[in-house]
C-alpha cells in the first residue's frame, strides 16, 4: 500500500476514534415522560412512569442485593394492575411511593407534583418524636394550640379514634422510605406524623404526666405556613457553656455558611477548654462543608468515606460476565495550615444526623479525635439520581454506596456512638437536654 494511502487510513481511524469519544451524551430526560399535571393523568402515562421508575431503579440503584431479594421485576408486575386501577394522579403517586418504600433506602423516594402538596403534605403546627416507645410532643409552634393545653411532653395515644401505632402503620408507614429502623421510626412518628390534606383536622388524643387524657383537633396547614411558624434555625450556632466549654451546633450543610461561620468564630472557639459539636439536627447537604471544619481539628490528614457505584457494561452481560462495581479509595483531606483546635472534642449524634452529616461523623470517628455521644445516626447517605415522572412529579434513586474508610458499613446500620445516651420523656417534660448533659459530664475531672 502506498505511503499516502497508509497515512490517510491512519488519519481516518484516528478521526473515527475521536468521533467515538466525542459523541454527545444520551438525552436521559425528555419531555415525553414528564408530562404536566392533570387531576388524573392517562393510563398510558401512568404505566410509562411506572416502567421508567422500575427501569431506572433496576439499572441504577446501588444495592443490587436488595433488588434481588425483593425480586424487583415481580414487584413491577404486581404494581401494574394497581396503577391501572388508580382513578387520580394522587392515588397513582401513592402506589409509586409504596413501591419504592420497599427498597428501604432513605436516599431513594418518590415525590408527588407540587399541585398535590396541599392534599398530601399538610401537617399540624407541632413537632413530635418517638421516645421510649411512645410518641411525644417536643415543640408546639402555634400559641393557639398552647392555649388549648397542648404542651411539650404530652404523649399522643390515638389519632381519629385509632391507637397511635396502628394509625401510623396504616396511614404512614407503607409510604416511608427509610434505611434503618431508627430512620423509619423518626420519619413515621416525627417528620411525617399526622400528615394529610391541608384544612382537615385529625382528632388527636393526648395523655399528660399525671395520666390525664384529653382530645383536641389539630388543623393541618401547608408546608409554607408551617415553615413560617418555625423559628429560623441557622446552619451554625455557637455559645460558651460553664467551664469554658464551647458548644457549636452545625444544623445544616446545605450551603457553605456553616463552614464560613466556623472559620469566622474559630479564634473565640479556640479559647475554650473543650468543644462539643452538635449534629443531631443536621440532615445533610454537601459533605465538603463538614470536611472544612474537621480539617481544623487535627494537624494530620484524615480520610473521608470509601465509595462505590455500579459499572454496567452491556457487552459483559452478553458474555454472562459478572458486572463490576466502580470503587474509589477514600480521599485524604489535608489539615488547615492556619487553624488547629487541640483540646478535647465531643460530637453529639441522633437518628436525625443524616447524609452529609453522617459523612462528617464517619470522618470524625475515623480520625479518633474524640468521642461520639448520643444515639445511632440515621444510616443513610449516598448520591441520589433525580428523574422526572409523568404529571410533574419526580423520584430519586441512590446510586452510591458509602462505607467507613476501612470498609465498615454504616449505611443501613447507622454510626454507633461510643457513649450511648437517649433523651427520656421525663427529660423532655423537664426541658432538659440529657444528651448534652451527659457529654458535659464526661468532661468533668474524675
Amino acid at each position: 500500500m502506498a505511503k499516502s494511502h497508509v497515512a490517510a487510513l491512519v488519519l481516518a481511524l484516528a478521526a473515527a476514534g475521536a468521533m467515538a469519544q466525542q459523541q454527545p451524551a444520551m438525552q436521559w430526560e425528555t419531555a415525553a415522560l414528564a408530562g404536566s399535571y392533570k387531576e388524573n393523568i392517562s393510563e398510558d402515562e401512568k404505566i410509562a412512569g411506572l416502567s421508567k421508575l422500575w427501569s431506572e431503579v433496576k439499572y441504577n440503584f446501588v444495592d443490587t442485593a436488595t433488588l434481588e431479594k425483593l425480586d424487583w421485576d415481580k414487584l413491577y408486575l404486581e404494581a401494574l394492575p394497581r396503577v391501572r386501577a388508580t382513578r387520580s394522579t394522587e392515588d397513582y403517586y401513592r402506589v409509586l411511593q409504596e413501591l419504592v418504600a420497599k427498597l428501604k433506602d432513605g436516599h431513594t423516594g418518590v415525590y408527588p407534583p407540587q399541585e398535590l402538596s396541599d392534599r398530601m403534605l399538610g401537617i399540624p403546627l407541632l413537632k413530635t418524636r418517638p421516645i421510649d416507645g411512645r410518641v411525644i410532643v417536643t415543640e408546639v409552634l402555634d400559641p393557639g394550640l398552647r392555649a388549648k393545653g397542648i404542651m411539650p411532653g404530652l404523649e399522643v395515644t390515638a389519632v381519629d379514634g385509632m391507637e397511635v401505632k396502628a394509625y401510623a402503620a396504616r396511614e404512614l408507614a407503607p409510604y416511608v422510605s427509610a434505611s434503618t429502623p431508627q430512620d423509619e421510626e423518626l420519619r413515621t412518628f416525627g417528620y411525617l406524623f399526622l400528615r394529610g390534606p391541608v384544612g382537615t383536622a385529625p382528632r388527636v388524643a393526648f395523655r399528660d404526666a399525671a395520666g390525664k387524657q384529653f382530645e383536641q383537633q389539630l388543623p393541618r396547614v401547608s408546608l409554607e405556613v408551617r415553615k413560617a411558624a418555625m423559628a429560623n434555625s441557622p446552619s451554625f450556632e455557637f455559645s460558651m457553656l460553664p467551664g469554658d466549654v464551647a458548644y457549636v451546633s452545625l444544623n445544616s450543610f446545605n450551603d457553605n455558611s456553616a463552614a464560613e461561620a466556623w472559620l469566622a468564630a474559630f479564634d473565640e472557639i479556640a479559647k475554650s477548654s473543650a468543644l462539643v459539636i452538635d449534629v443531631r439536627r443536621n440532615g445533610g447537604g454537601n459533605s465538603d462543608v463538614g470536611y472544612k471544619i474537621l480539617s481544623t481539628l487535627d494537624d494530620k490528614a484524615f480520610l473521608t468515606s470509601r465509595w462505590a457505584t455500579r459499572d454496567y457494561k452491556p457487552t459483559w452481560r452478553a458474555w454472562n460476565k459478572e458486572q463490576p462495581m466502580y470503587a474509589e479509595a477514600p480521599e485524604a483531606v489535608q489539615p488547615d495550615p492556619q487553624r488547629q483546635y487541640k483540646k478535647p472534642v465531643l460530637v453529639l449524634t441522633s437518628a436525625g444526623t443524616y447524609s452529609a452529616a453522617e459523612d462528617f461523623v464517619v470522618a470524625f470517628d475515623s480520625m479518633q479525635r474524640g468521642t461520639l455521644v448520643g444515639e445511632a445516626t440515621g444510616g443513610s447517605t449516598g448520591q441520589p439520581l433525580f428523574i422526572k415522572l409523568p404529571g410533574g412529579g419526580s423520584a430519586r434513586i441512590c446510586t452510591k454506596q458509602d462505607t467507613y474508610p476501612d470498609g465498615r458499613a454504616f449505611v443501613g446500620v447507622g454510626v454507633q456512638p461510643q457513649h450511648i445516651v437517649k433523651q427520656t420523656v421525663e427529660g423532655v417534660r423537664a426541658g432538659r437536654d440529657e444528651v448534652l448533659e451527659a457529654a458535659l459530664a464526661t468532661l468533668q475531672p474524675k
